[in-house]
């Protein structure tokens, strides 16, 4: 690399080249030189590397306009910079764009969880939460937005990534152990527009923004999941359940099926449970944390009797432990399929055996404020106050679980028939 003391003379009597640039260094300052163009341009530059070790390069203006002292002065600035950390360009690029999409949605994951932004009822959002949103911004935000500048972003950009998202344009297979495909549609679509909002708004509070430029866009009305399984189909999964039992599948998973079938759980808290929250003498379950929050929920002898006849796996606290490691069994889903093919029984989830749980308690003629106390909808203090105060939250759970294993039973008993009749 050629070297020379910079100065007004010497720079004028840069030769220049005939092809490719050529950047001649300073002798005194390091990373302080002048790019030469086949065109005679003369440019100053400033080289550097981040805390990285990335190698960076920044133009600090042509030479004639600015004067040698004046840009060996502003290299020493953006060279004092790096040593105190910074990193110069980042600043530049800033000044003269704005912040992208894609930066701010990294900015996000990473101060939500050093826990530096707050979420619902102001407490810091939750692991769950932002693996949810990592999950929208990786798949469809960045995808579609992610070079945009925040700041000049419209109402019908976020509307049309909406629009984009509903009509599967970010489609693409599921990323590590999660297997099938991201399609999109208008539930994934509004709940896009949701994080996004949402990441912004974080933003401007945070001072990043001034304004936010997208208030105002309108979410698509999410569709109300309303599928419920009826006292036939119940039956029909009692005979599929006790079938797959006897042919081998995984008792496990089927343990896990058979909770949430009988207590209305969310299915991330029936496959976390850990076998010190259950307190059977007293018939409720202390979930440490929940969509919710902190709570105590009531469950069934029925459940416990499921719960309590699951074998301990050393070293993993769950009642329902995964195969390898110390964690929980995470895949009721691929066996409620499995089962529900075996039955005959279409579009089921796991919700479905939730939203089933509290349809059967209102049929048993149980109000709306103790079945929304049953499966945890109500605040944490409510749920406490009927679990340790009011039994009629014990007795709706005891014979709503009743009446779901009687039928459940009922089944299990026509397969039974059909094994002894072949």
């Amino acid at each position: 690399m050629p070297t020379a003391k910079l100065t007004k003379r010497t720079i004028e009597g840069f030769a220049i080249p005939a092809v490719r640039q050529v950047i001649y260094w300073d002798t005194e300052l390091k990373g302080f030189g002048v790019r030469v163009l086949p065109s005679g341009l003369k440019t100053f530059v400033v080289q550097y590397r981040t805390i990285d070790a990335i190698k960076r390069r920044l133009n600090l203006g042509r030479f004639g306009p600015l004067t040698v002292e004046k840009a060996r002065g502003q290299a020493i600035v953006k060279l004092a910079e790096v040593i105190g950390g910074e990193d110069p360009a980042d600043k530049v690029r800033e000044a003269r764009k704005g912040m992208t999409v894609a930066e701010m949605c990294d900015w996000y994951l990473t101060e939500a969880r050093a826990g530096n932004i707050l979420g619902r009822k102001n407490l810091p959002i939750k692991a769950s939460s932002l693996k949810m949103d990592e999950s929208r911004i990786r798949t469809h935000i960045v995808p579609l937005l992610g070079r945009r500048i925040v700041k000049q972003l419209t109402i019908a950009d976020v509307e049309q990534m909406q629009t984009d998202v509903k009509n599967g344009k970010t489609a693409k297979p599921r990323t590590g152990n999660r297997g099938g495909k991201a399609t999109g549609g208008p539930g994934v679509a509004g709940r896009c527009v949701g994080t996004l909002q949402a990441i912004i708004g974080h933003a401007k509070h945070k001072g990043r923004l001034e304004t936010h430029p997208t208030m105002g866009a309108k979410k698509l009305a999410s569709r109300k999941k309303t599928r419920r399984l009826s006292v036939a189909e119940i039956e029909m999964l009692g005979k599929a359940i006790a079938y797959a039992e006897a042919t081998g599948e995984n008792p496990v998973s089927l343990g896990v099926l058979r909770t949430l079938l009988l207590t209305g759980y969310r299915r991330e808290e029936a496959q976390a449970m850990h076998r010190s929250w259950l307190h059977s003498e007293r018939s409720y379950v202390a979930f440490p944390d929940t969509k919710g929050g902190a709570q105590i929920r009531a469950i069934s002898p029925a459940a416990i009797r499921i719960l309590e006849s699951q074998k301990a796996l050393v070293g993993n606290p769950h009642f329902f432990p995964a195969t390898i490691g110390d964690g929980p069994f995470t895949a009721v889903a691929d066996c409620l399929r499995r089962v529900c093919a075996l039955a005959g029984i279409s579009g089921a989830t796991p919700h479905t055996l939730r939203h089933t749980f509290g349809s059967i308690a209102g049929e048993l003629g149980f109000s709306e404020l103790t079945i929304r106390a049953m499966l945890g909808h109500a605040s944490q203090n409510v749920t406490q106050d009927y679990v340790h105060i009011d039994e009629a939250v014990k007795l709706a759970v005891t014979r709503t679980a009743d009446e779901i294993a009687l039928h459940l039973a009922i089944g299990a008993a026509k397969a039974g028939a059909l094994k002894l009749a072949a």
